[in-house]
């Protein structure tokens, strides 16, 4: 029987709070769970509120096939949420609850004996904007096997960012992946110019990566390593909300590098993957057989 996939993610957990529904979410939880769908073992890592949405999360975690016991619970602060709200193209903007459970993130026995199991991490800019999080962030980061693929998704939300962390971030990584959006910031804060390859390549050999990801929504997909190019156009489809997509597309990413896929098949399968979850309502959808990787 052959070993596992095993990749974390770390951060946030919240609950989307959108008119009247709430739906679970956070980037490293929508994470997690795309890896556990496309046939991987996601592990979750956050922290839980003792409290009714905590309850609830635990048991969503559960229903989805998500390991809960790397889960911690404080009982000194509320479990996330944030209020969202879609535009017209269904694109959400986020409002954050502030100091709630995953601002002060535990890293729990359960997670600490399985350190040398993980063969990879996804880890954002948000749950890092408490000094107790981010800590534990590169904590666990700086715990697992040298040769993890650790993946930075930069995930700006907010001003929930500053060029501290960010650099921070860089030097934990081997793979980053960020929006076309989120380039364009990154690129006025590090003095970057030129085509979006040429800025890419500038941030892998300045940060020592070995993937740069850049997503283009409905324009497609770039991805950049020491020695290929793959530039994907967008697929169309039906979009009812792209909550989740990016994260669905972190993850195919970073399965289809650990089997050792071409970086051409890793890109389609990432783009066809998201251009699905945008078709679907909420951040984790049943995953078509035809899109399962393992």
């Amino acid at each position: 029987m052959h070993r596992p996939i095993t990749v974390a993610g770390i951060g946030e957990i919240l609950w989307d709070v959108l008119d009247d529904n709430e739906e679970l979410g956070g980037a490293p939880i929508n994470f997690a769970y795309h890896i556990n769908a496309l046939g991987g073992q996601g592990i979750p890592v956050s922290t839980v509120g003792d409290d009714e949405r905590g309850q609830r999360a635990l048991i969503e975690l559960a229903n989805r096939g998500l390991t809960t016991e790397t889960i911690s619970i404080t009982h000194l602060f509320e479990t996330g949420y944030v209020q969202v709200t879609l535009d017209n193209n269904g694109v959400p903007s986020y409002n954050f609850a502030s100091d709630t459970a995953w601002d002060h993130l535990l890293l729990n026995k359960q997670l600490l004996n399985m350190t040398n199991s993980f063969q990879g991490v996804c880890f954002g800019t948000l749950a890092q904007r408490s000094e107790q999080s981010r800590q534990a962030i590169y904590s666990f980061i700086d715990g697992l096997p040298p040769h993890a693929l650790r993946i930075y998704d930069l995930n700006l939300r907010q001003h929930f960012y500053s060029r501290e962390v960010i650099e921070t971030s860089l030097t934990k990584a081997n793979m980053l992946k960020l929006s076309d959006e989120e380039l364009q910031v990154i690129a006025a804060m590090f003095s970057l110019d030129g085509s979006d390859e040429a800025m890419l390549r500038e941030l892998i050999v300045r940060h020592c990566l070995d993937l740069a990801v850049l997503t283009r929504g409905p324009e497609g997909c770039l991805l950049l390593s020491h020695d290929e190019i793959v530039n994907l156009p967008g697929i169309p489809s039906s979009i009812v909300d792209t909550i989740g997509a990016g994260d669905a597309f972190t993850a195919a990413t970073a399965l289809g590098k650990l089997l050792g896929r071409p970086l051409a098949a890793i890109a389609d399968h990432a783009n066809q993957l998201a251009a699905y979850v945008c078709t679907c309502q909420g951040a984790m959808p049943p995953i078509p057989s035809e899109l399962i990787l393992l």
